[in-house]
């Protein structure tokens, strides 16, 4: 049986409120930080403006992840310039318990990555609720920095505000998975003949 994805985002929270609901003020202000530090070159905001089919995004995600914090602010900054995507998150507790019974658990569990469940991790959806694409924790960017320096465990609360470089390649990264499920929508046959385009 499919996993009911339209149910769990019904009960996931937008940025804000997410953060509200779920974050210290020393989180809050982390987040901010990598907010303010998003800038989405023109042609992002155009292409990002551009998108013409609605998609529901749903990210799993962790207030007290360092990868969450320097990710969650770009997707939210993604939403913000476009009114098709409907961004919605939903928190995973930093002492999660894999055998509780509840939508969380069952949700962590169903995007495991690796073996295990990780965050940030995006599922993104068509307009009348069909899965489009899975994609999580980290970029490749983000990968390779990492292998790079492999110098201990990583940072557990994440960086201030990662480097501007770091974080351009990040959003460039994260944004070709936004255009691919846009694409991908406003190619289908089966949603064109849905809006009457055929």
């Amino acid at each position: 049986m499919p996993f009911d994805f339209k149910s769990v985002f019904n009960l996931a929270q937008p940025y804000g409120k997410f953060l509200a609901t779920h974050g210290t003020t020393e989180r809050q202000h982390r987040w901010q930080n990598v907010y303010d530090a998003v800038t989405l070159t023109p042609e992002q905001s155009n292409l990002l403006a551009g998108f013409r089919r609605k998609m529901h995004v749903l990210c799993l995600a962790g207030v007290w992840c360092g990868d969450c914090i320097n990710a969650c602010p770009i997707f939210q900054r993604f939403a913000e310039a476009s009114n098709s995507i409907d961004l919605r998150f939903v928190n995973r507790p930093q002492d999660f318990n894999p055998d509780a019974s509840d939508p969380v658990t069952a949700l962590a569990k169903e995007l495991s990555i690796c073996g295990s469940p990780r965050v940030p991790v995006l599922v993104f959806f068509s307009e009348d609720w069909f899965e489009c694409e899975r994609f999580g924790e980290r970029t490749l960017a983000t990968y390779r920095a990492k292998a790079a320096s492999m110098h201990g465990a990583a940072c557990p609360t994440g960086l201030i505000a990662p480097p501007p470089d770091s974080l351009a390649a990040n959003c460039a990264e994260w944004l070709t998975h936004f255009e691919r499920v846009q694409l991908m929508l406003l190619t289908s046959p089966r949603l064109q003949k849905l809006n009457g385009e055929l």
